[in-house]
């Protein structure tokens, strides 16, 4: 049966009355602490009528989170300033998981007490970091010793049981976009001697380590991952996508979670842009649960990808901060108002909470 943009989705244990997933987006409103505030309350309040909502990156310790103003799940404060946003959520009639973000060797040490950031192997991301204090290069990484493992897999489970008090309806590990878990995966940042590194199945070691620690903590009905298989994110490639990601896909369905989401830019994409194939019919031919497709899509190739049932749901990102009922205006056939790249990471309302919704005739 052909599956169309607005029919209803099981994803697990969450019953989404369409397929249209508000992809993460991080915006940079959090307070001070790293604390959601009213704010990002009204700014998912108003984008409820998603399918599934998934959260804005959210930092799963001070180690892991090296962007000005993003959210942490990882204190109490933080969990109480979420509180509000979930419940917002669902007084709207809506469902939202939690992204779980580290961000591994792209945490510059301004944001660690000077401590140095930690990925796979001593490696350093190109560019510059954003940080309080402006602009600055990314540093070298120190490599996480096998011992400090464990800690890393407590921290996000630390974060997934803050998930829960605060409310949300699931998690979702964020293994994509060349942060902490993406620095694993591929051979380019991962060039460790032991369980961790080297053939493809120690590296996807760690995927799925943390994978089976959130489900420990939500179920695997209420667990989802993101990765990114095609292309370099931010400095980090593979040699042989083809190969890496069915196999972390094949560990991911083993595993029994509940979604899985891939961002696959193509030639012609906003972001990322890479002659690299797209992965996912082979992680489709690997992976049995719900797939969930992101990266530059319009309404006429959504509905192609479900039809052709490579993707079971479609994740718009930039779509969802100019039109914040989206949903409607695809119901609809109503134009979809542009965003204002400028006000993307700006503090305040403008560009975040104040994108009118479509007004009925």
């Amino acid at each position: 049966m052909t599956a169309s943009l607005l029919d209803p989705i099981t994803l697990g244990a969450i019953a989404a009355p369409n397929r249209i997933v508000m992809a993460p987006l991080t915006r940079g409103r959090a307070g001070p602490d790293f604390v959601p505030n009213e704010l990002a309350r009204d700014y998912y309040r108003q984008r409820a009528s998603a399918g599934l909502i998934i959260s804005e990156a959210t930092g799963i310790s001070q180690e892991g989170l090296g962007w000005p103003s993003a959210p942490g799940l990882w204190t109490d404060a933080q969990v109480e300033g979420w509180k509000p946003v979930t419940e917002a959520v669902h007084q709207e009639g809506g469902r939202i998981v939690a992204q779980l973000w580290h961000m591994g060797r792209v945490v510059h040490s301004v944001f660690n007490d000077g401590k140095p950031p930690v990925s796979a192997s001593a490696t350093q991301a190109p560019g510059k970091a954003h940080t309080p204090v402006g602009r600055r290069d990314y540093e070298v990484a120190r490599p996480l010793e096998l011992g400090e493992i464990p800690r890393v897999i407590a921290d996000y489970v630390k974060a997934a049981e803050n998930a829960k008090r605060a409310g949300f309806d699931g998690v979702q590990l964020h293994g994509a976009n060349g942060y902490l878990i993406d620095q694993f995966l591929r051979d380019g940042s991962n060039g460790r001697d032991d369980d961790y590194g080297g053939p493809v199945e120690n590296r996807i070691r760690l995927l799925r380590e943390v994978t089976e620690a959130l489900i420990g903590v939500w179920g695997k009905d209420r667990v989802g991952v993101r990765l990114s298989p095609n292309g370099d994110s931010q400095g980090v490639d593979d040699s042989a996508p083809e190969t890496l990601f069915p196999a972390a896909a094949a560990a991911l369905d083993a595993l029994g979670i509940a979604f899985l989401e891939l961002r696959e830019p193509g030639p012609d994409g906003t972001f990322g842009r890479t002659d690299v194939p797209k992965q996912s019919p082979a992680i489709r031919a690997a992976f049995r649960g719900p797939l969930i497709l992101n990266s530059d899509y319009d309404v006429a190739g959504a509905e192609a990808d479900l039809a052709s049932g490579v993707a079971d749901a479609i994740s718009f990102g930039r779509p969802f901060i100019g039109n914040p009922d989206l949903v409607e205006r695809i119901r609809t056939g109503a134009a979809w108002s542009a965003d204002n790249p400028q006000t993307w990471y700006s503090p305040g309302a403008e560009g975040y909470t104040d994108y009118p919704a479509l007004v009925a005739a």
